[in-house]
């Protein structure tokens, strides 16, 4: 339960998370975009079905979280679903960007089917993997550093992809409304992901065990959960996260394709090709080595100052840079460029503080309660990420539809304005909303630091 991490399992645990942020940051900034401009659908539409999918992916993680806790094998509870999973988790990947021969109608079945899966599938690897955090070590420090690595290693993940997405998909169909070139370029991913779940399996291994040996029983683990009052504040605030980042996420690359005039162009060879990266890959990647900075950042600055203080000031500044972010006109490259950054790494700070704070939740309730049902704890943070995702995501469909944009055609001023409030004015909005929540957490680190103790002496006394 003391074992020191080693940094081997730092980066295997970091790997995990590396495989799931490749296709999320995909689904996040391209997903929107190709269901409109390449496979066909109308925006509104999209919005619809992914509130619907949605919602019913959200209410699946807690199933995951309880199955996952009622797992037994001889890797552990969580660790064996990154074994079963992986496969799974890449073909349906890839039939989510595979565009059928079929009429509006079969095309908007097949989608809602794809999807669907797709985030099932997601649920079914990324909730066990999240739940390892709470299982790896008992070390408040560790949990820290542990959810550092896991973020670094994510936006790693999710720079890459942002990096080769488009180059990919260019170079496999010539251009980026090309059906061919996405889906050979998620089938590159899907093989990537795949090698890092299976690394992420191999090299973590679980530690913490309950305080007392115990069948659970899920009337109580549920009870137990409703009465864990810094669950409920993370939720708020995490669904507030998340739907700031989804809003900014789902609108950037429109933002660039029909608002922004800029001709920065930057080429780059790999294994002797030449890639083009257009204006906004620029953006999106410097977004993620941003993110990357806050990650490595939220640790030491955390282990300072406290969590709750960390993610505070991040997302209040977060909000009053991208109201700020509204002021800039089309030509602004640079300070466009300048603030991408600068939200990035607040935006950055706050992602591995909270997964250590659910685990600290989990904690909390096992202290309180006497019983450990990490699964589920930490499917609440899966969920949240789903349901702040499900409102930035139908927000955006449904946004675009409301202010008249047409794929593929010059857009009004109307569209336009609206693409502009959908990179400040309302991420501002729901990041104010998660500081709100954030304020009312109730587990200071002394707090956190008598039930590390009371925790670890129980723990001793039974094994």
């Amino acid at each position: 339960m003391h074992d020191k991490i080693s940094l081997k399992e730092k980066i295997g645990y970091g790997l995990g998370d590396a495989a799931s942020s490749m296709f999320w940051k995909i689904f996040s900034m391209y997903l929107l975009f190709f269901y409109t401009d390449v496979f066909g659908l109308a925006p509104a539409v999209v919005g619809t079905m992914f509130l619907i999918t949605r919602i019913w992916d959200s209410c699946f993680d807690p199933i995951v979280g309880i199955l996952a806790d009622r797992t037994k094998s001889k890797w552990g509870k969580f660790r064996p679903y990154l074994l079963w999973v992986a496969i799974p988790f890449a073909v349906i990947g890839v039939l989510t960007f595979y565009t059928p021969d079929f009429d509006e109608k079969g095309k908007i079945i097949y989608a809602y089917v794809t999807y669907s899966l797709m985030m099932m599938i997601y649920s079914l690897i990324n909730v066990p993997y999240a739940s390892l955090l709470g299982v790896m070590s008992s070390d408040r420090k560790e949990r820290n550093t542990l959810s550092s690595y896991r973020m670094v290693f994510a936006f790693g993940g999710s720079l890459l992809a942002l990096w080769l997405i488009e180059p990919l998909v260019n170079y496999f169909g010539g251009n980026l409304n090309s059906k061919t070139g996405w889906l050979a370029t998620i089938a590159v991913f899907g093989l990537i992901t795949t090698i890092f779940f299976w690394a992420c399996f191999l090299f973590t291994k679980e530690r913490i065990k309950p305080i007392a040996d115990e069948q659970n029983n899920l009337k109580e683990d549920l009870k137990d959960l409703l009465k864990n009052k810094p669950w409920w504040i993370l939720l708020g605030a995490g669904i507030g996260a998340l739907v700031f980042n989804s809003i900014r996420d789902g609108a950037a690359v429109y933002y660039f394709k029909y608002y922004v005039s800029s001709t920065i162009n930057f080429d780059f060879s790999l294994f002797g090709t030449d890639f083009h990266m257009t204006p906004t890959s620029i953006y999106l990647v410097l977004g993620q080595a941003a993110n990357i900075i806050g990650v490595i950042a939220a640790t030491p600055i955390a282990n300072k100052i406290g969590k709750k203080k960390t993610f505070f000031g991040a997302m209040a500044l977060a909000a009053i840079l991208s109201l700020v972010f509204y002021l800039f006109g089309k030509e602004d490259i640079f300070l466009i460029l300048s603030f991408q950054v600068l939200i990035s790494i607040c935006a950055g700070c706050i992602f591995p503080l909270i997964w250590s704070m659910y685990a600290d939740s989990a904690d909390y309730s096992e202290w309180k309660q006497g019983r450990r049902a990490t699964g589920l704890v930490f499917s609440a943070s899966s969920m949240s990420q789903k349901f702040g995702w499900t409102i930035g995501g139908a927000g955006a469909g449904w946004l675009l539809g409301y202010y008249g944009f047409q794929a593929n055609v010059e857009q009004t001023a109307t569209a336009q304005n609206g693409i502009q409030l959908m990179l400040s004015i309302l991420p501002a909005i729901a990041a104010a909303i998660s500081v709100a929540f954030i304020a009312f957490y109730p587990l200071s680190e002394d707090k956190l630091q008598i039930i590390e103790q009371d925790l670890n002496e129980k723990r001793d006394q039974n094994h």
